[in-house]
């Protein structure tokens, strides 16, 4: 018997939510608008353990597209979200991640329960409220 760990052929497997129109084996990466701050393009992407973050990604994120969320695999490290875990919730309770390498989509989840319009507007309103007032997103770092 070997006390060596073999390597195993699955990989942690992530949400995330958006309005892309992705398929099986695409890669979600940097560059593009984020859908918070500054709305430049983003150095980082995300990613989360949870349905429900991902769920909020794609309620909120920017376009006309139909909210999507992917099951995606991080190809290269990732770190927790400072924007979540430094200021909002200590201890990544929502489990969201950033990363500058790409994340590969292996699935899409198709049936999901959204949030109520009222949840998602004050949501909204509280992101144009820190917009207004100059409060930065540490992603646009």
């Amino acid at each position: 018997m070997s006390n060596t760990v073999g390597h195993t052929p699955f990989l942690q497997t992530y949400f995330h939510g958006t309005k892309a129109d992705l398929r099986l084996g695409d890669f979600v990466t940097a560059g593009f608008n984020s859908n918070y701050g500054k709305q430049k393009n983003a150095k980082y992407i995300f990613l989360t353990s949870t349905l429900d973050a991902a769920v909020w990604g794609a309620e909120l994120a920017m376009g006309e597209g139909r909210e999507r969320i992917y099951l995606v695999e991080a190809t290269g490290p990732i770190e927790d979200d400072p924007d979540l875990t430094d200021k909002k919730f200590p201890g990544n309770p929502s489990m969201s991640y950033r990363s500058e390498r790409p994340f590969k989509v292996v699935g899409e989840v198709t049936v999901w329960q959204g949030h109520l319009p009222e949840q998602v507007n004050a949501m909204k309103a509280a992101l144009a409220k820190l917009k207004a007032e100059g409060i930065d997103s540490l992603n646009d770092e």
